[in-house]
Formats: structure tokens, sequence, C-alpha cells
């Protein structure tokens, strides 16, 4: 059950960059480089919790 504490700190990464996607998009001039990074970054943390959930 290693996975379990490891699943949940991605999470919650997940949920902070999509907090802060919405803080940038939510700004009258987005940064689009700023976005693109955290939407990339949300997606590969997305895929490594898809990966520990089917690893299970």
């Amino acid at each position: 059950m290693m996975q379990q504490p490891r699943l949940r700190s991605l999470q919650q990464r997940h949920e902070t960059l999509e907090r802060q996607i919405a803080v940038e998009g939510a700004r009258p001039q987005p940064d689009t480089g700023a976005l693109g990074r955290l939407k990339r970054a949300k997606l590969r943390v997305k895929d490594e919790m898809e990966k520990l959930r089917v690893s299970r």
C-alpha cells in the first residue's frame, strides 16, 4: 500500500495546479507560456495518478 500516500500527494498537486491555472486564466492578460506549462504539468500528474491506479 505504498501507493496510497503517493496517490494522495499527486491528487493534492493536481488540485494545486488546477487552482494556479484558474488564477492565471482569470488575469486580464494571462501569460500563455505559464498557462501552457501549468497545463502540461497537470497532465503529467494526471497520467502518473492513472498509472498508480491501474497498477493496484
